[in-house]
């Protein structure tokens, strides 16, 4: 009997490298004198941040040239190697053109382009970094979006203000610290009872998602309610089918605004009809391990500027998560293993 099946890699946004050093941000005396030799991750409006064409290493610069010391603005992210690590706002600037890159899901995306760095996305080109810069970007993402949605006080809706270098809020009425909040969402890999791994995985799309593009089922976790249980939940609610045999795979940090996405697998019966839940799901399929093998040949054919090949038994061509997804890990894992 085969083994049931784990992830075969860690899911892309959960590589890191950098110690966050909790202590230093309470600890003022210390960042500011290793500021002139420190790094900053700059963040542009959309997200984006420089690397240099070709490369799999954010492009960072001198924290020296944004001023004798940070700016109230600065979000310390940790240490690597004795060296610290910030993140700015800032974009791109001189005479900008554009570059043609593989984005999120695997479409081409036009980037900004200037003095040989492209500005990239986390969801896009997350994969295609270090570990270090992978982790290094994927906090800096979190903890921007979390700041521009915590600027205001939720007891008294006074404005805040940043303290402990970027990883606390102020209220400026009344003293009232808020942290940085992640919300868990459970994404489930649901097989058919087949074996030890199912012969055919469970996938669907929503209706605001491009014709061709399906993934695992997803949700967030309700107040009051277990990991497992919002599983059992969700499955039920989107597409109508009961789920037995709950197990954990892995986790990876969704920094889009704020979500940790804990990954899970399950199974249910194949004949049992579905459900789909109205305005939410607009398809759902059971789809073989030889049918998600070749869409992610397919994938790679995109990537390579090649025409993708048909999808076995006349389905349209099925394309998959993106590499900077827990969802793409937990297929291309299943997709490997026997059922």
């Amino acid at each position: 009997m085969s083994e049931p099946f784990e992830l075969g890699a860690l899911p892309t946004l959960s590589r890191s490298t950098v110690d966050r050093q909790e202590p230093l941000r309470t600890n003022p005396e210390r960042l500011l004198s290793k500021w002139p030799d420190a790094r900053v991750v700059l963040l542009d409006d959309a997200g984006r941040t420089p690397v240099a064409e070709g490369s799999d290493s954010l492009a960072t610069r001198l924290a020296k040239d944004f001023g004798p010391e940070p700016p109230a603005d600065a979000v310390f992210l940790g240490e690597w190697q004795d060296v610290d690590y910030w993140s700015l706002p800032g974009g791109p600037s001189g005479e900008t053109d554009t570059v043609k890159m593989a984005g999120s899901w695997g479409f081409v995306e036009e980037v900004p382009r200037v003095d040989g760095e492209v500005w990239v996305e986390l969801r896009g080109y997350g994969d295609l970094l270090d570990d270090t810069s992978a982790g290094l970007f994927t906090t800096a993402q979190a903890l921007r979006f979390w700041r521009r949605q915590a600027k205001f006080c939720t007891r008294c809706g006074s404005p805040t203000e940043l303290i402990q270098f970027g990883w606390a809020s102020k209220c400026t009425n009344d003293g009232r610290e808020e942290y940085p909040r992640t919300d868990p969402a459970v994404i489930c890999l649901v097989h058919d009872t087949v074996g030890t791994n199912g012969s055919h995985v469970l996938l669907a799309r929503q209706p605001i998602w491009p014709p061709g593009r399906y993934s695992v089922l997803a949700g967030f976790v309700e107040a009051g309610e277990s990991l497992e249980g919002c599983v059992v939940r969700e499955i039920d609610e989107e597409v109508g089918a009961s789920v037995t045999d709950v197990r954990y795979l892995g986790s990876q940090p969704w920094p889009f605004p704020r979500s940790i996405m804990l990954g899970f697998t399950a199974r249910a019966e194949r004949s049992a009809p579905l459900t789909l839940a109205e305005g939410e799901i607009e398809e759902a399929l059971w789809v073989s391990r030889e049918e998600v093998r070749a869409a992610f040949a397919n994938s790679q054919l995109r990537n390579e500027g090649a025409v993708p090949t048909p999808i076995a038994g006349g389905r349209a061509e099925m394309i998959l998560p993106g590499n900077s997804s827990i969802a793409r890990v937990m297929l291309a894992a299943w997709a490997e293993a026997e059922a």
